[in-house]
């Protein structure tokens, strides 16, 4: 910025509009899709894919009796198909979030570069149109 500083206001707008600014909009959106892969934790659900539920898990009973050892495997069973369920959904919904956000952050990004010149050419256009 101090070599700005020392130069005309067109320099220092250009230096802005394509330096400056298009920087800070990267770093924005870093920071954008790095939130949502903190915000869904997409890489601790992959880690603990097949985790029960909520750590909804049943233990199993002393002695033996084959009806509760089963009822237990399937509660258990149950919990961690439904944890997994759950997970793949989290898991979706992380990724198209990061998705769009990789989208809105190229159209942003490419828009806030092209502005000036569809300003002038809208500016041109208009002076055709009136003459």
């Amino acid at each position: 910025m101090k070599i700005a500083e020392k130069q005309n206001i067109i320099f220092q707008w250009f230096f802005w509009q394509f330096f400056e600014m298009p920087k800070n909009i990267l770093k924005a959106w870093r920071n954008f899709l790095l939130f949502n892969l903190n915000y869904f934790s997409i890489a601790l659900l992959l880690k603990t894919f097949f985790s029960p539920w909520r750590k909804y898990k049943l233990g199993y009973p002393r002695g033996f009796r084959f009806s509760k050892y089963l009822e237990v495997f399937f509660s258990n069973l149950i919990s961690r198909v439904l944890g997994a369920l759950v997970r793949i959904v989290l898991i979706i919904a992380g990724l198209l979030a990061q998705v769009f956000i990789i989208f809105a952050g190229a159209i942003i990004f490419f828009g806030w570069i092209v502005l000036p010149f569809l300003l002038v050419a809208g500016f041109l256009f208009g002076i055709r149109l009136i003459a």
